[in-house]
């Protein structure tokens, strides 16, 4: 499930600066290209690794396939030897995690190097601070090899890309990708929004199409004697109450955002937007919005959201780890996390998920998540040069059942882990060591896989199977509006605290009306007309 605030907000602090130093450093920023170029692009043939066999397997539609167990003998990725000897290679990107031990002291970044055949030189900035950061680089001109670029804060995105870097098409467009292989296996949906001026600019780093689930803590239902899988929106009210319990400092949800997107998804909202016949909606101006509010106003005046909800952010895995809220919407990756950080102060810790019932019964949908995180993009340089980035990136999306997944997840055996069984179980020198981000460069297909824990991947593998076919997807997600790059980080905040505002109930919900109004003349509906020519280009 997305969670606008968790992964998307923190863009908007640096939104004024980004905007005008990306400006400033692109110049004319090169050629215009129509985006009607777009439709014509021939995108990477899908080459699906079929190295590992599972009863739980993945599927054409999304279904993310899952594994007991790490195999016994896994596959040499790499069996010609490093694939990229040469110069160094400078990866710009961001971290979610402790910053990990500089390479002199990291034996896991010193093996990937050795392994990949050039140093890799990860410069790292947290989550935080790096939209300023890629602004900045952008202006200063500067530039590494490679930088992530989140797609919704980088303005001037086309000409930007023309003027400073790579078109990859002639290495990477239909069959020639087969030069390399394991970015082959990345499904073609996380490429669509790699695709640009006519060409393919960058790589992706894929991400679960089902998004992730209202998580349970069923523990507390259970000692409750609770169903948590109510079948409408009066059960689940009746259920938030019934989970409630201040004496204990125990509550439902925690924060009101996530919560409204779950109300949304039972009452068939958009994802983000709505498309019908070539025509946009947002998903905040629709009367499925306003019955969200409401509703979510109803849990806080009944005392089902947690009293700091409103006030705090960043605090919501704590409080569901720790039991102060019962259910939390989170990303797919936050299941093996909640065990990994929580399952061991706590007796009988067991996770569940809450598929969201229809508000008045019948089936929910689910947003389908973003294809992506993010994308990397490469420095113009000569074909050679891009070549040898290109067969490093390569090695860093080797796939599951491989030694170099094996390397990137889990280091190297005995300082950074031990086997219990096939599995790798981390030390702790590995959990330090494997924070290095390289999954924010680029990554092999996410799979299901908890090595601590492998009897929690069925009931993963039984929500993709439930929620793949209910999967809405956002129909802008690989469309470029210059307005929305521009403006919708900082109109995201606002329009955030004026619906916390009618859902807390200190603005009434007729308000919204106007606050929608307002939106649409101040960027609502440039960007909207901007998607839909970029709809038409694309479609035509």
């Amino acid at each position: 499930m997305n969670a606008p605030l968790s992964r998307r907000g923190f863009l908007a602090g640096a939104a004024g600066v980004a905007a005008g130093l990306t400006l400033a450093g692109c110049g004319d920023g090169g050629p215009a290209v129509p985006q009607s170029a777009n439709a014509h692009v021939e995108l990477p043939t899908y080459i699906p690794y079929k190295g590992v066999a599972t009863s739980m397997p993945s599927s054409a539609a999304g279904i993310t396939p899952g594994y007991l167990h790490y195999p016994a003998d896994p596959v040499k990725a790499l069996p010609d030897g490093p694939p990229a000897k040469g110069p160094a290679i400078d990866i710009m990107t961001l971290i979610f995690n402790p910053v990990p031990p500089p390479v002199g002291r990291n034996t896991m970044w010193q093996q990937l190097n050795r392994t990949v055949g050039t140093d890799l030189d990860f410069q790292i900035t947290p989550v935080g601070d790096y939209p300023d950061k890629f602004a900045v680089t952008i202006a200063g001109g500067d530039l590494p090899d490679a930088m992530l670029m989140l797609l919704q804060s980088a303005v001037q995105r086309p000409q930007m890309l023309a003027s400073l870097f790579q078109d990859l098409s002639e290495h990477l467009s239909g069959d020639n990708i087969r030069d390399y292989p394991y970015l082959a296996n990345i499904p073609t949906a996380s490429w669509a929004p790699c695709v640009a001026n006519g060409g393919i600019y960058a790589l992706p780093m894929p991400r679960m199409l089902s998004g992730g689930p209202t998580f349970t803590r069923l523990d507390l239902f259970r000692e409750r004697g609770l169903d948590p899988q109510p079948t409408s929106w009066k059960e689940l009210k009746q259920l938030c109450k019934d989970i409630t319990d201040p004496k204990r400092n125990q509550y439902a949800f925690g924060d009101p955002i996530t919560t409204f997107n779950t109300v949304m998804q039972m009452l068939h909202g958009p994802n983000q937007w709505g498309e019908k016949d070539g025509r946009f909606t947002w998903y905040l101006e629709t009367e499925q919005a306003k019955q969200a509010m409401d509703a979510v106003h109803q849990l806080t005046r009944a005392g089902c959201l947690h009293p700091d909800g409103y006030s705090v952010l960043g605090k919501f895995k704590d409080w569901f780890g720790g039991g102060r809220i019962a259910m939390n919407p989170d990303a797919p990756s936050a299941w093996n996390d909640y065990y990994t950080a929580y399952a061991s102060a706590t007796k009988g810790f067991e996770i569940g998920y809450l598929m969201a019932p229809g508000f008045d019964g019948g089936p929910g949908t689910q947003w389908q998540g973003a294809a992506n995180y993010a994308v990397l993009i490469i420095k113009k340089a000569p074909k050679a040069r891009i070549r040898q980035i290109l067969r490093a990136m390569n090695a860093l999306a080797a796939p599951f059942g491989t030694d170099a997944y094996l390397l990137r997840k889990y280091g190297v055996r005995g300082p950074d882990h031990t086997l219990r069984g096939p599995d790798p179980v981390l030390t702790p020198q590995g959990q330090a060591e494997v924070t290095l981000p390289t999954i924010f460069a680029t990554d092999a297909p996410q799979v299901l896989y908890y090595p601590a824990r492998p009897e929690i991947v069925p009931t993963q593998y039984e929500f993709q199977q439930k929620a793949v076919p209910l999967l809405v997807p956002n129909p802008a997600e690989g469309l470029y509006s210059p307005t929305d790059g521009a403006r919708s980080g900082l109109l995201q905040v606002a329009l955030d605290d004026e619906r916390k505002g009618i859902m807390q109930g200190r603005t009434p919900l007729g308000a919204w009306d106007g606050i929608m109004k307002k939106w649409r003349r101040d960027a609502g509906d440039a960007i909207r007309a901007e998607f839909e020519q970029a709809w038409e280009d694309r479609h035509s």
